[in-house]
């Protein structure tokens, strides 16, 4: 797409595109990176909903526990070579349907442990149909603190679009805020056809009435790949809808924490992205380094061939140049509403008020960023700009990048202009 061609060519200074090639060299460096966070990829679910665009494929028993094995030793393979266990932020299971292998995660969990310590909490994201007293203490026991639930919607006939069920979700939502979690999560979506303000108002009040300590509200994309029966509402209604579920959470308390989420003030946040370095492990999870970008292959067979022939399961590496490393950083940090010029320098190697002086000027005299002592806060203002933004980047980089990596397990190249 040209705007985000030449959005591109501003911020990196730079014709080069976002180049992602077959390279492997089979090692991660990371043991010197900070705010490193875990993910972990679990691909199996019960029936496929249409609207996901995520790497997965219906759950089979004997088919995960192959994935187990090979996950296991992807871990192995990647972490083998460190020297002591190392600090990170945080470890994510997401999927996929992660409570489909329940009996598994403790064994993944504990693999980890054994190169990484932990220090700020453990998520698992769950489909209303794991909240179960049995599953929740599993959960408990593997050392769990944080879960993620996808409700999508309350409404009966948000759901029905999305080809969901509302399965006494009231009451799965009870039981899950009763069972002593640090943080429960509830995700929704917008943009649903004939979804009203009200009708996604009324999903928020639910969540937080039932024990949600975040809400985090999705905009509906129709990906290429996806088979929707009914297609999102237009941009401009999603971005009202935005803006007025905004306005309705202030009202009642709750707090903006990124540009799509919400919660109660004072808790602990579930966000399995905004970090600074994170590792990937399993099918089509990706790894974020200090100079590369990793897509593990999203084929299942690919995945565990490749694993059992002692090699990582990368498929395309993006190897960065300093400024589109900086972008990607300003990227996510604008997700998260805030810059941190210290993180930026300690990262990047430069100043942040001389890498980006002159976009700096714009954003601030634009209303889009106001400093705050050492930090830069997105305004509202620039949260909705980025919520339009992203979504053209999605529909150009994102649609792109997994729709061929959904046909070739391993692909020679993709270049993003």
């Amino acid at each position: 797409m040209l705007f985000t061609s030449l959005l591109r060519v501003f911020l990196t200074r730079s014709l080069k595109p976002f180049i992602f090639d077959h390279s492997n060299r089979n090692e991660l460096d990371f043991e010197s990176l900070n705010d490193l966070g875990l993910y972990v990829h679990i691909p199996f679910c019960r029936s496929l909903c249409s609207f996901c665009p995520y790497c997965k494929e219906k759950y089979n028993k004997q088919r995960a526990d192959s994935y187990k094995i090979a996950l296991l030793k992807e871990i192995d393979l990647a972490c083998g070579k460190q020297t002591k266990v190392k600090m990170v932020t945080s470890l994510y299971f997401g999927g996929g349907t992660p409570a489909l292998m329940i009996d598994d995660l403790k064994d993944i969990i504990d693999k980890l442990k054994s190169y990484f310590s932990i220090a700020g909490g453990i998520g698992v994201e769950l489909h209303p149909k794991d909240i179960e007293e049995e599953t929740l203490q599993k959960l408990k026991a593997a050392g769990v603190t944080m879960v993620s639930v996808g409700i999508q919607s309350f409404n009966e006939k948000c759901l029905q679009k999305l080809g969901r069920n509302n399965d006494s979700f009231i009451e799965k939502l009870d039981l899950l805020s009763q069972s002593g979690f640090d943080v429960v999560d509830v995700d929704f979506i917008f943009g649903i056809p004939e979804q009203t303000d009200e009708i996604l108002a009324d999903d928020i009040k639910t969540a937080f009435d039932h024990g949600a300590t975040q809400v985090s509200t999705y905009p509906f994309i129709d990906f290429t790949f996806a088979d929707n029966a009914y297609k999102p509402m237009s941009e401009k209604v999603k971005k009202k809808m935005l803006k007025s579920l905004t306005t309705y959470c202030s009202k009642i308390g709750i707090e903006r924490t990124a540009v799509w989420t919400f919660a109660k003030p004072c808790t602990q946040k579930y966000s399995s992205i905004t970090r600074d370095n994170f590792l990937g492990f399993g099918v089509s999870a990706t790894t974020l380094l200090k100079d590369s970008f990793k897509i593990n292959t999203f084929s299942i067979d690919g995945y565990i061939r490749r694993v059992n022939e002692n090699l990582l399961p990368t498929s395309l590496t993006l190897e960065f140049t300093r400024r589109q490393r900086a972008v990607y950083f300003l990227f996510w940090s604008a997700y998260a509403l805030s810059i941190n010029p210290e993180k930026f320098e300690k990262l990047i190697g430069i100043p942040l008020n001389k890498m980006f002086a002159l976009e700096l000027f714009i954003a601030e005299k634009a209303g889009i960023l106001q400093k705050k002592e050492d930090i830069y806060e997105i305004t509202n203002k620039a949260a909705y700009l980025y919520h339009s933004i992203e979504q053209i980047y999605t529909t150009a980089y994102i649609d792109k990048m997994w729709n061929v990596s959904r046909n070739e397990a391993f692909p020679d190249k993709i270049i993003l202009k």
